[in-house]
This record gives C-alpha cells, structure tokens and sequence, in this order.
C-alpha cells in the first residue's frame, strides 16, 4: 500500500510510505515504556494518534533495495579503488605506509558514520521529526541542529588538528616496525583531514535517515571512492601512494557534498501542516491491516505524547552520558584493525596489505546483509520510543534471521572461491602470485568470522536505540578485544597472518555471543534468545555444507571465471536447498516483499 505524498514533500530517496501496516496500531503491551530523553507517556485514555505513523513493508523493501544498489556501487567503486592501489603500487613498503594512514578514515568512519553517531543521532533526530508531525511551537529538527551541529564541528576540527600535529607519534604507537615512517605520516597528515568531512557526513546520514530519506545517505561511499579512484590515477605518477591519502580528504568532502541538498530540503524547506499530516494518516489508516500483520494490528492504538517545548529535550537527547559509551564502543571495536595492524608490522612486508586487501573483499557479504538493520534503525528507534516492545522485538528478530542467511551465504562463498575471487579482482601489475595466495588463505579465515560481525553490526542498535546509557555494549566488545590480542599475540610467530585473522574471527564471535545473551528488557530488547539461536544454527550447518561443496567443484576447474561460477553456483544451490531442508522460513518472505516491491506499478514515486 502506497500513499500519495503531498506535493511540498517530494522524494530525494525512494517512495515516502504513508501510514504503515508493520505493526501499525499495536499496543504496548510489555512492562513500562521505554524513557526516552524528552518525551512523557500520556494516559491511555486521552493518548493521541502516534506522531510519525510506522512505515509499510513495501516501504522498507524499497529503501532496503535502493539502499543495497547503491551500497553494492559503492562496494565496487571500494574494490576498484582496491585494485587501482594494487595494480599501480604492489603490496609492498609504500603500500604498508598509506595503510596504516588509512587507519585514520577507517576509525573515522566507524565512529561518525556507520556507527558512533549514528546511534545516538538516528533516535534524536526521530524523536525531532515526531515532534515536528505534531506542528507545534518552534521547528524542532533545526533546533536540534543549532543546538549540536555547531559544537560538533568544532570538536572535529579539533581531533583533525590534533590528529595531525601528533601523526609522527600515532604512526610510531600504530605500526612500531614500518620500514618507511615518514612516508605513513605524510599520509597520516593528509587522511585526517577526513574526521571534519566524515563527521559532518555522518550527522547529515543520521538526520536524513530519521526522515525516511535513503538515497543521499547511501551514495556517499560511491561519491567517496570516487574521489579516491581519481586522486590515484591522476596524481599517482608524481606523488605515488601520497596520491591515495589526496583522495581520501577529497572523497570526504564529496561525501558532505552528496548529502548537503537533500538535508537543507528537510530542514528549510516548506513543511507539511498538521492537518495534511492527519489527513494522510487517516487516509492510510481506511485502508485497514494488512494481511501480513497478524491480528494483533487490529487492536486499539496506544502512543505517546512528547512533551512541546522543543529545545530542553533536544540537548539532552544527545547528551555526553549517551555519546560516551557508543562512542567508546565504535572506538573498541575498530581497535581490532589497530590490533591486526601493530601485529602484523613486524611481519615481512606486505602483511599489512594482504590483511587489508582480504579483508576488504571478504566483508562486503557483512556490509550487504546489514543493509535492512541501517534501514529499520529508525523504526526501531521509534517503536522503542513509543514504548511498543513487542513490536520492537520483532523487528530486531526478523533483521536478526534475514541479515544472518544472508551473510552466511557470502561467507560460504568466500570461503569457497577464495583463491579464485583474489586472482581475479587483484593479480596485475604489481601484484603477483604470491601476493593471491597469501591473500586468498587470509580472505577464508576472515569468513569464519563474518557471522559474528553481522550479529554485533545488527544487535548493537537495539542497546543504544532507547534513549538511555548502557556500557554493557563496550564491555562485551572489550572482552572480544581482549580475546583478539591474546589470540593475535600468540599466534602471529607461528601462523603469520592467518593467526591474526583467526584472532580476529573468534574475537568478534565472542563479542557477539555476549551481545546476544544480553539481549533483555532491562539493558535492550528483550528477544527470545534461545529461539533465535535455534534458528541461526540451521544457516549455519548449510552455510558449511555449502562451502565445502562449493570449495570440491572449485578446485576442479583450472580457469578461474569457470572456477568461481562453478563454485558459486554450487555454493548457491546447496545452501538454498538446505534451508529448505532444513525449514528455514526467514528469507522467502523478505525475498517475496522485495519481488512485490520492484515488480509493482509505482505511480506515485517521485525522485528529486
């Protein structure tokens, strides 16, 4: 069911759904309402019409799959900027350099967008836009905006400054054995620039997203690697991989550059008034259940009521108790790059580049698979908002199911035609044999860990979505950094660089276990975790079987187009067909809503 947006409130992303049928209506019917920053919960009898009406599965499929096309481009631009920087300088001393530079926007980006912020922005902003539905008083979105966008510029000017007046010391404490230091801090110097571009980004994703607005948001890395692409091959022959760290501080500024328009629509543009909102919800809401609802959406709304004076409560919704432990937990979480690279710079050089290229390619699968949970983040963040926990709680396990098949699926892949993917994507120029061999068995311990990655990316929202600190999060990625370093340290002399991914894997898996087990009322959503367990097990045994398999027919076959299609297919088949076996039910229906979603006349869709 699509409803016709009003002429002033034009799609920059995909189609605006109207009222919604996912859980539309529900009630809350488990414990007390989740506090959120700035918001009161009004008496059951005189509660209002909620403020911002849940979005249609339809709704969600689309942005899910602009989202992905988009996210895909950019994962490519990613692997042809991977390829540009193999081919034109090797995996070598220069190479080792610029990565460890590349340290820097890969903490950046962790915490000012994919993550940190992210967590704490996407529910202010939500909260924000719910209080601008009701068209009351000041507009709460800008002074939500005037009240933090300011103070974190300048905060990020700072740490960029700071970054590079002490990149001979961070170089030093990152990589202690790079044979060329001074190469890696001119990048350094250069790649921190991105902590002022990443983190105006990042607040112009968190903002856009809290509106429904995917498109921007999910374009940026292919504004970015665009900018990097070019950089390198423009400025390679004079400047050699200094060339690369041009382009990240280029591609950060693209990135804003690429969000810019469609936030100042939101923010300066002409409004909806309330009664043209009012007027779409009831229109939305004659159209009844859906029939995928259940009969629980016929019962009687119950929402909240959020308090009128907008400022107070939109400073504290951001405020440092909030912001520490997410960021602190992003920053944990990234350690696990520093950990890898401070291991493996005592190598024989090269190490640090194959960790990278194979890493680099072995988690696409993982960011692909996460795509649904980036963009039911705002329903989530609006359901616990309103106090609805069941409502809640099933949509953190129906992303929980269908980003698991999905990514299990991809590291059964990668796991099979390792050798093949390296070869392909990467031997030329500079880069050879040895360099495919190394990489390709480095890629196939990374997926051991890929599930695990995908449940932190996906379980960790829903203990920083309802509006109250909780450092359970960091403790439970400190326990799988410690168990990284342990590993990593102990192994590195014996194994090389395969024991620094395998410390990486079973870190991340033990992070992912404690998150799971933590999953409750008090500290997130309470889940049911043993029956979630039960159905991850099933994906899991296929996705095994599968590799194998795919791995068998693989190696049959001497040409590596006919070797990867081979294993590929063999990979897909198995899978599809255990899980069928195996009554695995999570995937049919997202798959059919997608179907329905792309196949069905649109004829209210407006891009802008």
């Amino acid at each position: 069911m699509t409803v016709t947006p009003s002429r002033a409130e034009g799609e920059d992303a995909v189609v605006r759904a109207g009222a919604g049928t996912e859980g539309r209506g529900t009630e809350a019917r488990t414990g007390s309402p989740v506090a959120v920053p700035g918001a009161r919960v009004a008496p059951a009898e005189a509660a209002p019409p909620a403020e911002v009406a849940p979005p249609t599965r339809g709704f969600l499929a689309k942005a899910t799959l602009v989202t992905a096309v988009l996210s895909i481009a950019g994962a490519l631009l990613g692997l042809g900027r991977d390829q540009a920087l193999a081919h034109l300088f090797g995996a070598g001393t220069e190479t080792d350099a610029f990565l460890v530079a590349w340290t820097v926007p890969e903490v950046a980006a962790t915490l000012l967008i994919e993550d940190g912020m992210a967590f704490v922005l996407v529910p202010a902003f939500s909260l924000a836009v719910a209080r601008r539905a009701r068209g009351t008083g000041a507009d709460p979105v800008r002074a939500l905006v005037a009240s933090t966008l300011p103070r974190l510029a300048l905060a990020f000017v700072a740490v960029a400054a700071l970054l590079m007046a002490g990149a001979p010391y961070l170089v030093a404490a990152l990589a202690p054995g790079l044979p060329d230091p001074a190469l890696a801090v001119d990048c350094t110097r250069l790649t921190a620039t991105c902590v002022l571009s990443f983190g105006l980004a990042g607040y112009c994703s968190a903002a856009l997203r809290a509106h429904r607005r995917f498109l921007a948001p999910a374009a940026i890395y292919v504004a970015y690697n665009t900018g990097i692409i070019t950089a390198m091959f423009v400025l390679g022959d004079r400047w050699g991989v200094r060339s690369a760290a041009v382009g990240v501080a280029v591609g950060g500024c693209l990135m804003v550059a690429a969000q810019a328009p469609s936030l100042a629509r939101q923010l300066f543009g002409r409004r909806r008034s309330a009664p043209e909102t009012e007027a779409t919800a009831d229109a939305a809401a004659a159209q009844g259940p859906s029939p995928h609802d259940g009969p629980e959406a016929t019962k009687a709304p119950q929402a909240t009521e959020v308090a009128d004076s907008p400022a107070p409560s939109m400073k504290h919704s951001v405020e440092l108790a909030l912001i520490a432990p997410v960021l602190m937990f992003a920053l944990c979480r990234q350690s696990q790059v520093l950990i890898e690279r401070f291991l493996a710079s005592t190598l024989p050089s090269g190490a640090i580049s194959h960790l990278n290229y194979a890493q680099k390619v072995a988690q696409i699968p993982m960011t692909l698979s996460l795509m649904l949970c980036t963009v039911t983040f705002p329903v989530l963040a609006q359901a616990l908002a309103e106090g609805d926990t069941e409502r809640a709680r099933t949509r953190v396990e129906r992303d929980v199911a269908v980003a698991s098949c999905m990514v299990l699926l991809g590291a059964a892949a990668v796991f099979a035609c390792a050798p093949q993917i390296i070869q392909l994507l990467f031997q030329r120029g500079a880069f050879t044999a040895q360099d495919t061999a190394a990489t390709a068995t480095v890629m196939r311990v990374y997926s051991v860990g890929l599930l695990g990655h995908t449940l932190v990316g996906a379980l960790v929202r829903t203990y920083f979505s309802a509006g109250r600190p909780t450092w359970y999060p960091l403790a439970a990625m400190a326990a799988g950094i410690v168990a990284t370093s342990w590993i990593g340290a102990g192994t590195v002399d014996a194994w090389g660089v395969r024991g620094i991914a395998a410390a990486n894997a079973i870190g991340i898996t033990v992070t992912a276990a404690l998150l799971l087990s933590g999953m409750g009322e008090r500290r997130s959503v309470p889940i049911r975790t043993r029956r979630v367990v039960h159905e991850l097990s099933k994906p899991v045994r296929a996705a095994v079987c599968a590799a194998v398999a795919g791995a068998f027919c693989a190696s049959r076959v001497d040409s590596p187009e006919l070797a990867l299609a081979a294993g590929g297919l063999t990979v897909t088949v198995v899978y599809v067909l255990l899980l069928r076996v195996l009554g695995v039910k999570a995937v049919a229906p997202a798959f059919r809503t997608a179907l329905r979603s792309v196949t069905r006349r649109l004829p209210h869709v407006r891009f802008r």
